[in-house]
């Protein structure tokens, strides 16, 4: 018995470090929109401000990438996959989204992906999902429609909402595949490794597509406004880069190893909120009562669809300090 209690307890902990981590994550990554926009309102192109953010934060990480050079070889196919997804995929299509609508209705429509991931968990992993997480999905739905004031005939540009749907699609990819060997034991890849090198990827493809060459350096030794305050363009992009980057996308992996790609999903959502206080505080973008409360009701359907889908491990205690023993064929088959 008490090894049994030493194992739940360690168990525990290490959720509620992943929380932690998770909060932490969310919060770091709200504020990249609200950084992000005054740059593009400067005259800077949006791809090209997701190249500064995934190149600038590739090069922070890069001593990792060469520690864990390894990954190139045992694991290309996540290393391509993460950082076509869920480094470039998501921050261009952000971005881009930013750029023709408010900061928090486009991160409200990207918050769809955790209902999505639902969707992913049933039709991919074919594993069973509750009544209720269907209801969450439904309720999702709905208040997508009042964010984007259907009634008024997409009161935002088609464009914007297409392009803040496309990052909910890639941030799925970003979940799922930060979820990847988290149960493998030792032969896990690195965490830190995935992201460093996932960034090194989504470097490459964004210097293509973003052409950086192009880019007017001229913007970055000027003051960019935010909401009547000059900000040093300089600044807002170290943040970016360091924080609601390197911090953001390191603490979000480890959480998810430590939680579920479902449970990481729904505290995630932290994010529409931190960015939607952030916008209206510091850039003055009011959002109407329908839209704040469709907002809500996008998180809370989020939140239900992805709470109540099954837990990727069974919630059995280990039993004793022995080791593993081999599955039955029953067992093995199930």
């Amino acid at each position: 018995m008490p090894v049994r209690t030493s194992v739940s307890s360690q168990g525990d902990r290490g959720k509620g470090i992943g929380l932690s981590l998770a909060v932490g994550s969310a919060i770091a990554f709200g504020g990249s929109g609200v950084a992000a926009k005054p740059l593009i309102e400067a005259g800077l192109d949006p791809l090209h401000v997701v190249w500064l953010r995934v190149t600038g934060a590739a090069l922070v990480m890069l001593p990792l990438a060469v520690r864990h050079r390894a990954l190139l070889r045992r694991r290309p196919a996540l290393l391509a996959g993460f950082g076509l997804l869920g480094v470039a995929g998501v921050q261009a299509f952000y971005f881009a989204s930013i750029s023709r609508m408010p900061v928090a209705v486009a991160l409200l429509l990207e918050y769809l992906a955790p209902a999505l991931v639902l969707g992913w968990v049933r039709f991919v992993q074919r594993r069973p999902v509750t009544r209720a997480a269907g209801v969450g999905v439904v309720l999702a739905v709905g208040g997508l429609a009042c964010v984007v004031e259907v009634w008024s005939g997409l009161a935002f540009d088609p464009l914007g909402v297409a392009l803040a749907l496309a990052a909910a699609c890639c941030q799925v990819g970003y979940f799922v595949l930060s979820d990847q060997g988290g149960d493998s034991g030792d032969d896990a890849p690195d965490p830190l490794g995935v992201i460093a090198h996932g960034l090194l990827v989504g470097a490459l493809v964004l210097t293509v597509v973003a052409r950086p060459w192009g880019l007017d350096w001229s913007v970055l030794r000027h003051a960019a406004g935010m909401n009547g305050t000059e900000v040093p363009a300089w600044l807002l992009l170290a943040w970016i880069v360091l924080i609601a980057t390197v911090v953001a996308y390191v603490t979000g992996v480890v959480s998810v190893r430590r939680l579920s790609p479902q449970v990481a999903g729904v505290v995630a959502c932290l994010e529409a909120v931190v960015a939607t206080v952030l916008a209206w505080v510091l850039l003055g973008e009011h959002l109407s009562l329908p839209q704040i409360v469709g907002g809500a009701v996008v998180l809370l359907g989020a939140f239900v669809a992805q709470s109540s889908t099954p837990a990727k491990v069974s919630a059995d205690p280990v039993a004793g300090g022995g080791p593993d023993r081999e599955p039955s064929a029953h067992e093995a088959a199930a």
